[in-house]
């Protein structure tokens, strides 16, 4: 994990899309992490697609997501070196 934790930290307050395994998507800042990959998201929007539209709920200023829910973490932006 200190790869995983390294990569994650040098994009902290940075835009990320969460997949989940309920098949949800979230978009959000990655605020904060721990070693068992719960995140806490700033500004954080569920992502929908209906019939080939693209939607946005808005979750809330804070949201934590659990680990055990998260299938890949996805930097939308260019990844700091």
């Amino acid at each position: 994990m200190p790869d995983t934790a390294a990569y994650l930290s040098k994009n902290m307050r940075e835009d990320v899309l969460v997949s989940l395994k309920t098949g949800f998507w979230i978009r959000g800042k990655l605020e904060s992490f721990d070693r068992h990959l719960n995140l806490i998201l700033g500004d954080a929007e569920e992502l929908i697609v209906d019939k080939g539209e693209r939607k946005s709920i808005r979750l809330g200023k804070r949201v934590l997501v659990r680990g055990d829910m998260v299938v890949a973490i996805s930097m939308p932006k260019e990844v700091k070196e």
